[in-house]
């Protein structure tokens, strides 16, 4: 494993991030296609065998589960001093009043519910899950910063927001001395490539790293266009991201063309893409099955020709903002 820099950072991550969605109690939260504990820790052990080093999960995912789960997998399997940890705040933890979003209350408290989970004193990368408009963004800010001089974060990264959004934030955590996000968490693949408009440029100057989530457009572009799986036909989320414009049928049956000529998978031509874009540091993969980290893996080596490139981008057509 070839490790890079997070964006404009000194820290060293695997080109590839561990998403950790896939891991929680079923029955807690809203995902029941999630694998439990004895089936996630295989998963992450060969992750970590592989020289994955980068896990990403979020405080809200099965209800706070799969931190937990990863918290006990990486304590049993890695060194944490070369384990990169992100989480999330920002989605509803409980009910009534303070129970969502990011106000300083809400922030301090929910890291503080992460920590304990994750079972680790500080957390590498502490993400935005979402931009709050009805918390003033300078709080939001400002707590971000003071819990990194608490010694409880190290780095601070967002999540799917508009550009000009991103740009704000930016510019008031420089004008007021606070530390700045260095990562960007957002939706991007073949099938929806809205973020090279505004936000790619954006990263590009800023020296942001990107962490693109759903590189794989949810499965899409890893099997035929119209075959199901348990999780497409239980993930309610991912329902309101694909299949409404017909030239997404056309991307995937290139990448599929694709990847028939050069006889690997779908997965790895597709993440291959993903990959070669140069503000992007580490796609978030979702691994449920050994193939499934195989894959990731074997799309590290995998470049893309010009001509393949433009094979797979030919059918693109402009998409609506979906997934914030």
């Amino acid at each position: 494993m070839q490790y890079v820099k997070l964006g404009s950072t000194g820290l060293d991550v695997s080109p590839l991030a561990l998403g950790c969605m896939s891991y929680g109690t079923p029955e807690r939260g809203n995902h029941p296609w999630t694998l439990p504990e004895e089936q996630s820790r295989p998963l992450m052990r060969a992750a970590v065998e592989a020289g994955i080093n980068f896990f990403d999960t979020a405080n809200v995912y099965s209800d706070g589960s799969s931190e937990e789960i990863v918290g006990r997998a990486l304590a049993d399997f890695t060194r944490r001093d070369e384990t990169v940890i992100a989480t999330k705040v920002h989605g509803r933890m409980h009910a009534g009043p303070n129970g969502a979003g990011l106000s300083r209350k809400a922030i301090v408290t929910e890291l503080d519910n992460s920590l304990r989970r994750l079972g680790t004193d500080y957390v590498d990368l502490y993400q935005i899950h979402r931009f709050d408009p009805s918390t003033p963004l300078e709080e939001t800010l400002e707590t971000l910063h003071d819990v990194v001089k608490a010694g409880k974060v190290r780095y601070l990264g967002a999540s799917s927001m508009f550009a000009w959004q991103f740009s704000k934030a930016l510019y008031l955590q420089r004008l007021n001395g606070w530390t700045r996000f260095v990562t960007m968490q957002d939706h991007y693949n073949l099938i929806n490539r809205e973020e090279e408009r505004e936000m790619y440029g954006l990263c590009a100057d800023q020296g942001i790293g990107v962490l693109p989530w759903s590189p794989l457009a949810r499965g899409k572009l890893t099997r035929p266009w119209d075959e199901t799986t348990q999780r497409s036909g239980s993930d309610e989320f991912g329902k309101t991201l694909y299949g409404t414009v017909d030239a997404d049928r056309r991307v995937a049956d290139a990448v599929g063309t694709v990847a028939a000529a050069r006889g690997v998978s779908r997965a790895q031509v597709a993440l291959a893409w993903v990959s070669r874009n140069p503000v992007v540091s580490a796609p978030i993969v979702g691994v449920g099955k050994p193939l499934h980290l195989e894959d990731a893996v074997a799309s590290l080596e995998l470049h893309l020709t010009q001509d393949e490139v433009g094979l797979l981008e030919e059918h693109y057509v402009p998409h609506p903002i979906v997934g914030f």
